[in-house]
């Protein structure tokens, strides 16, 4: 059976980030992709179980959240970009997901 997600979400208007906002991923160690409205950051780990131990949570909150990122993964790194396909740039869906990813990795150190 599958299960439906809320359609509210989809049709809700989604609005970018300020510049101020954006500074507060950039706070964060997260960089602005060249040519994109998006950022990223690299996530290293102590092997390929940790990296996808941290991927697998990311994952089940990015799919709650109906807000998934784009990802990269070679053995113990990870690489993250958020960007909001809906408003073509950054938005507070991310700068949640960026908060979350930063609660998690922090499990790993």
């Amino acid at each position: 059976m599958q299960i439906l997600r809320p359609l509210f979400r989809r049709y809700t208007m989604v609005q970018k980030l300020t510049e101020e906002e954006i500074k507060t991923l950039e706070a964060k160690s997260w960089e602005l992709v060249s040519g994109r409205d998006a950022v990223k950051k690299t996530f290293k780990f102590k092997d390929f179980n940790e990296a996808f131990g941290f991927m697998t949570r990311v994952a089940l909150r990015a799919d709650k959240v109906d807000h998934h990122p784009e990802w990269f993964n070679v053995y113990n790194r990870v690489e993250i970009t958020l960007t909001t396909h809906e408003c073509n740039g950054l938005s507070k869906r991310d700068l949640d997901l960026a908060d979350f990813i930063e609660k998690v990795f922090k499990t790993y150190a």
